[in-house]
C-alpha cells in the first residue's frame, strides 16, 4: 500500500528535565512494525539508539500544540515528539498510526499459542540483588511459598477453542483467590520488623500480581468478544457479553495491616446493592428537567474539608500507587485510595466557582468595555479561593456519566455594584425588550437570581459541561471542561482542557476563557495543591483581553500560589490594568489611571447556594447519587465509603460495556455536542434572540 511507506526524518525528541528537547533521526519500519531512532542520520548504520514497538500502541497528537504528538507504547514506554511545523506532524501521526492499525490487527487474527514458560520467581533474584542483600537467608517472594505449574515437555498449549470459555473463567477466578490470599497474606505483616508489610519489594509484588490479573481479565474479555463476532448472526436478541467481575482496584487493598473481607453480594449493605444493581439508567427519561428556583433551599450543608496533613498512617496505600504509575501516565483510569476524597463532586466544584455572584451580574454594570473587562478579571481571579476550597490537597468526586447538579444564587440587588454612569432606567428598557411580562402583575423580586446546571456529558474522555445564567442581567455562561491527569513523580498534575464563553447580551459581547492548571505537590509527606499557567481571556468584539500566569512556586524560595496578569486593548497595545497577588490571599490591582486597589480573598463574603433536598432531587443528581459515600466519609468509614465508591464505579462500567456491545450511544440531558465542545440545549441568548424576534413581529 502506498500509505504503508517507510517514512524517516528529523524530530524533536523531548529526554527529561535537564536535556529537554534534542533532534533525533527516525526511521518507520512499516515491515517490522517499528519506530526507531539514532542520533543523527549518519549514524543510521549502527544500532538504534531506541527502538518501539508499534503493535498496540497509541498515537495521541499533544493539546499543547499542533507541532507536538506522543507515541504510547503497549510496554508502557512513551516517546514524546515534535516536528517542525503542523503538517509534519500530522504525515508522521497518520502513517504512524496506518501501521499500528495493521499490526495490532495483524497480531489478533494470527493469534498464534503463547510458549509455556516455567519458572520460580523465588530464584530470579541474585546474590547481588537489594532483597538478598538485606535478607540473605530470606527472600520475600519465597516466604509465601509462590508456585507455578510446570507443563509436561513436548506438549504444546492448544489454541483456545469458544466452548473452553468456561474453564478459562473457572481457572481466572481460582487465580484471583490466590491474589487475594497473597494480598492478605502481605498486609496482615506488622508494619515493622525483619519483614513488614511496607517491604519495598511486597509492595512491587502486590503491584504486579494486581496488573497480571487485571491484564488478564482485558484478555479474557478480548476472547470474549471474538466469540461472541463469530457468533453474532446466530445469537438471540438482547443477548450480552459478560464480565469477569469485580475487577481489582486499589480500593480492595486500602487498609494496611488487616485482612480484607471480599463478602458475598448478600452481605453488602443495602445501599451498596442498590447502586450496583439499580434500574433506574434503563427507566429514566433523557429529558431536559426544569428546575424551579423556589423548590431550593439555602444549603445548609458545611462540610469543612480538613488538610489531609502528614500522610504517614497512608503512605502505604501511595506506595502501592506510585509502585504501578509511570512518569507521564494518564491517571484518567487509574482508583485513587477514598481517603484523599472530598465531599462533593466535581460538577459541585464547578458550581463553587460562581460562589460570588455579585461580582459575576456586576461584570454586565460596567459603563464601558474596559471596565466590563476589568471586572470580569476580578470576578474570574476571587473564584478560585472558594472552588478549590483554598489550598487542600483533597479532590473531588469524578461524577458519572450523566450525573446532574443543579443549583442557584439569590443575591440582593443592592448588593450588586453598579457605575455611576448607569442608571436603572437604561437597563429596565433592556430587559422589557428580552423579557415576558409576570402575567400576575406581580411587583419584581429585590433580588437577582442566578441558575446554574451541569453536567457530565462523557466518561472517556471525562468532560463536564455547566452553564450559569442571570436573566433579570441578560447575562449568562457556557463550558466544557476535560480533566486530564498526569503522574510527575512526587506530583499529579491535572490539565483542564476546555473553554468557557460569558455572554454579555445587553452589550453583545462573548468573552472566551480558559482554566489553569492544579497539581497535587509533596504526595509522600504534607500533600499541598497549587494552580499553574497561563490563561486567557479575550473578547472579540471590544478588542480587550487579559493575560493571567498562574506560578508554580519555584525550586528554591519563591512565593506560593503568585498570580500575575495584565489587561491591554489590543488594537493600541496599551495596558490598562495589572494584576498581582496570591489568588488564595490578597490581590492587587493597579489602574492606568494610577489607582490601587486591593482584595482580600479570605474576607470576601460567599452567598450560599440553594439547592433542593435530597428527596426532590433525580437518582443522578450528585448529592443523592454520592450521598452514601458522603455520609461514610462524614463518619470517617473509610472502608464503608470505599465500598459504596466502588459500587458506583463497577455500575458505570456495566452500563458502559452494556452500550458498547449493543451499539448505543449516549444520549446527554442538558448539552449538546457542538463542534469539539458542548452547549447547553436552551441557552439564554436563543431565547432573548427568539423574543425580540417575536416582539418585532408584533409591532
Amino acid at each position: 500500500s502506498d500509505h504503508m511507506e517507510n517514512i524517516c526524518g528529523y524530530l524533536m525528541k523531548y529526554t527529561n528535565l535537564v536535556t529537554g528537547w534534542q533532534y533525533r533521526y527516525f526511521v518507520l519500519n512499516n515491515d517490522a512494525g517499528l519506530l526507531e531512532y539514532f542520533v543523527n542520520e549518519q549514524s543510521r548504520h549502527l544500532k538504534p539508539r531506541g527502538t518501539l514497538q508499534l503493535a498496540g500502541a497509541v498515537i495521541s497528537p499533544s493539546d499543547e500544540d499542533s507541532h507536538t504528538f506522543t507515541v504510547n507504547a503497549a510496554s508502557g514506554e512513551q516517546y514524546k515528539l515534535r516536528a517542525t511545523d503542523a503538517k509534519e506532524r500530522q504525515h508522521w501521526v497518520s502513517r504512524l498510526q496506518i501501521c499500528t492499525q495493521h499490526h495490532t490487527e495483524a497480531i489478533g487474527k494470527n493469534n498464534p499459542p503463547l510458549k509455556s514458560r516455567s519458572f520460580s520467581l523465588a530464584s530470579q533474584g541474585s546474590a547481588n540483588s537489594p532483597g538478598v542483600q538485606r535478607r540473605p537467608s530470606q527472600n520475600a517472594v519465597s516466604f509465601f511459598n509462590v508456585g507455578h505449574h510446570r507443563l509436561p515437555t513436548g506438549k504444546r498449549v492448544p489454541i483456545m477453542q469458544p466452548d473452553h470459555l468456561v474453564d478459562v473463567r473457572e481457572m481466572m477466578s481460582q487465580a484471583e483467590g490466590q491474589q487475594r490470599d497473597l494480598i492478605r497474606s502481605i498486609e496482615c505483616l506488622p508494619a515493622s520488623g525483619h519483614l513488614t508489610s511496607l517491604d519495598q519489594d511486597l509492595l512491587m509484588l502486590k503491584a504486579t500480581s494486581m496488573a497480571t490479573m487485571n491484564c488478564l481479565n482485558d484478555c479474557f474479555h478480548i476472547l470474549q468478544l471474538q466469540h461472541a463476532s463469530q457468533q453474532k448472526g446466530s445469537l438471540p436478541a438482547g443477548t450480552t457479553i459478560s464480565w469477569l467481575e469485580p475487577k481489582i482496584s486499589l480500593a480492595n487493598h486500602f487498609k494496611n495491616g488487616a485482612a480484607q473481607n471480599f463478602p458475598a453480594e448478600i452481605n453488602k449493605p443495602a445501599s451498596v446493592r442498590e447502586e450496583q444493581s439499580i434500574a433506574e439508567p434503563c427507566q429514566l427519561t433523557r429529558e431536559p428537567e426544569e428546575i424551579n428556583p423556589d423548590e431550593e433551599l439555602e444549603d445548609i450543608c458545611d462540610d469543612k474539608e480538613d488538610d489531609l496533613g502528614a500522610v504517614e498512617e497512608q503512605r502505604s496505600v501511595i506506595l502501592h500507587l506510585l509502585s504501578q504509575l509511570k512518569l507521564g501516565m494518564d491517571l484518567t483510569r487509574v482508583v485513587l485510595p477514598t481517603f484523599i476524597l472530598e465531599k462533593r463532586s466535581l460538577l459541585e466544584m464547578y458550581a463553587d466557582f460562581m460562589s460570588h455572584p455579585d461580582l459575576f451580574i456586576a461584570i454586565t454594570n460596567g459603563s464601558s468595555p474596559e471596565e466590563r473587562m476589568i471586572r470580569f478579571v476580578e470576578y474570574y481571579l476571587t473564584s478560585f479561593h472558594e472552588g478549590r476550597k483554598g489550598a487542600i490537597a483533597k479532590k473531588p468526586y469524578n461524577p458519572i456519566i450523566g450525573e446532574t447538579f443543579h443549583c442557584s444564587w439569590r443575591m440582593p440587588k443592592s448588593n450588586v455594584a453598579t457605575d455611576a454612569g448607569t442608571n436603572s432606567s437604561a437597563h429596565s428598557s433592556s430587559e422589557q425588550v428580552t423579557l415576558p411580562k409576570d402575567p400576575e402583575g406581580q411587583a419584581e423580586p429585590d433580588y437577582y437570581t442566578v441558575k446554574f446546571v451541569a453536567e457530565q456529558v462523557s466518561h472517556h474522555p471525562p468532560v463536564s459541561g455547566f452553564y450559569a445564567e442571570c436573566v433579570e442581567r441578560n447575562m449568562c455562561v457556557n463550558a466544557h471542561v476535560w480533566t486530564k491527569s498526569k503522574f510527575l513523580g512526587m506530583s499529579i498534575g491535572v490539565t483542564m482542557v476546555g473553554e468557557g464563553v460569558l455572554h454579555l447580551l445587553e452589550h453583545g459581547e462573548e468573552y472566551t476563557f480558559s482554566l489553569p492548571c492544579a497539581y497535587a505537590r509533596s504526595i509522600l509527606t504534607v500533600p499541598w495543591v497549587e494552580l499553574g499557567g497561563k490563561v486567557n481571556i479575550n473578547c472579540a468584539k471590544t478588542g480587550y483581553s487579559a493575560s493571567i500566569n498562574f506560578h508554580t512556586k519555584p525550586f528554591y524560595g519563591g512565593k506560593l500560589h503568585r498570580v500575575t496578569g495584565e489587561v491591554k486593548q489590543n488594537m493600541t497595545n496599551t495596558v490598562v490594568c495589572r494584576v498581582q497577588g496570591e489568588w488564595n490571599s490578597v490581590l492587587e490591582f493597579t489602574y492606568s489611571n494610577g489607582e490601587t486597589k486591593y482584595v482580600d480573598l479570605t474576607k470576601l463574603s460567599v452567598t450560599r447556594k440553594r439547592v433542593r433536598p435530597l428527596e426532590k432531587q433525580g437518582p443522578f443528581e450528585s448529592r443523592r447519587l454520592w450521598q452514601h459515600v458522603t455520609e461514610s466519609l462524614r463518619d470517617g468509614d473509610i472502608d464503608k465509603a470505599t465500598e459504596h465508591k466502588r459500587a458506583l464505579e463497577e455500575r458505570q462500567r456495566n452500563e458502559e460495556r452494556l452500550r458498547a456491545e449493543t451499539e448505543t450511544p449516549w444520549c446527554t440531558k442538558y448539552f449538546l455536542k457542538d463542534g469539539d465542545g458542548w452547549v447547553y440545549y436552551k441557552p439564554l441568548w436563543k431565547t432573548v434572540s427568539a423574543a425580540q424576534t417575536q416582539q418585532t413581529d408584533s409591532n
